[in-house]
């Protein structure tokens, strides 16, 4: 029996905010049923019995949406304490939640100091740059909401990270809004890449970066990243953090960045659970909680076959010197499952240009 991790969401696709870009907005249109519903806190108790009792070592549970907070305080208070109800010798239990901070106070920071929640804050730069794109669904500005949850947060001690989605407009100011951060104090940061709607061309998505924008994104921020790393302040970014582990330890902690995918065990609001994020669509549906066990997900033939799927290595990537660090990226940037990663120029670049001094940072950090 592994460690485990499951990605729940809780009130579905339900969100308090409409950011244009939105991934799983996307993601409900193209399934039934958009809105599978509110986390029953019945639901909830099946997810953590039989989780516990699959786990081995630690058992993880991030909350995500939509927007997970929507599912009230109550509800997170009852599946902490369904966490010790079903508590386990030897497993260690975390929990992480991702918001967009729009609606949370004092007591909402106050119960994830409590019970040590690892939250990340979407944020996307700058008011200017935020606001462009993440609006409430009244369409106003939420830039000071968010900062003024970040600041609550500091206040109380939560423990957050920063989740910035990097537009085509957001790739043109990327110093601007990593200076921006560094003086908020934000150095947990991870950079997200804006995606296309599904089944529509990359090409044809203005919001999202061009091959040659990201290229010029990834040189652009490492470079940034790279002279505050030559200074001593160390400022984690999440992809550049995978690349590091990668030199160092030959393992990557990001599935997107392994080569391969991996069973994430992501519960909707009816209890459905799908093997990731990106494809909770009723295709990848391997069954419901409290009807199957999660060694009955994991063994499922939708999962053996979206896992292996992902298998496949293109003949390009197996001549290719930058291969074992880039592994062809995430499927979801992919035309099929095991064909070429779309932004493939755009790793060669960046690798040819900088891998040099990406392995001399990675003796910087080891000496740390």
């Amino acid at each position: 029996m592994p460690a485990i991790s499951v990605l729940i969401k809780p009130a579905s696709s339900a969100c308090n905010m409409n950011c244009s870009y939105c991934f799983y907005k996307d993601v409900a249109k193209n399934r039934k049923n958009g809105f599978e519903g509110m986390l029953s806190i019945e639901n909830a108790e099946k997810i953590v019995k039989s989780a516990m009792e699959f786990a081995q070592g630690s058992c993880s549970f991030m909350f995500q949406g939509g927007e997970p907070t929507l599912a009230g305080l109550d509800f997170f208070k009852e599946f902490v304490n369904l966490e010790k109800k079903y508590a386990k010798k030897g497993v260690r239990v975390f929990n992480a939640l991702q918001t967009n901070g729009y609606a949370l106070d004092e007591e909402w920071a106050d119960f994830f100091v409590k019970n040590g929640f690892l939250i990340g804050l979407s944020l996307d730069g700058p008011a200017t740059l935020h606001d462009f794109y993440r609006t409430d669904n009244s369409g106003e500005e939420t830039f000071k909401r968010v900062i003024r949850t970040a600041e609550i947060f500091k206040k109380k001690g939560v423990e957050f990270n920063i989740l910035s989605v990097v537009t085509a407009q957001g790739a043109r100011s990327i110093e601007k809004t990593y200076n921006f951060f560094k003086k908020q104090g934000f150095k947990w940061l991870q950079f997200i890449p804006c995606l296309e709607p599904l089944g529509e061309s990359r090409d044809k998505e203005q919001q999202c970066m061009s091959v040659n924008a990201y290229a010029d994104y990834l040189i652009r921020i490492f470079d940034l990243w790279f002279d505050d790393l030559q200074k001593g302040n160390y400022v984690s970014i999440r992809h550049i953090d995978n690349w590091l582990s990668v030199l160092l330890t030959g393992r990557a902690e990001n599935c997107g960045m392994s080569g391969r995918c991996s069973i994430q065990f992501v519960v909707e609001g009816d209890g459905g659970v799908y093997p990731c994020d990106f494809y909770v669509l009723d295709e990848y549906r391997m069954g419901t909680v409290g009807e199957q066990s999660f060694a009955g997900f994991a063994n499922s033939t939708v999962a053996r076959r979206f896992v292996e799927a992902s298998f496949g290595v293109p003949e390009e990537c197996g001549k290719c010197e930058f291969y074992p660090l880039c592994r062809n990226g995430c499927r979801r940037d992919r035309e099929t499952p095991a064909s070429k990663n779309y932004y493939c120029s755009a790793y060669k670049e960046f690798f040819e240009k900088r891998a040099g001094r990406l392995r001399q940072a990675a003796w910087l950090v080891r000496s740390m």
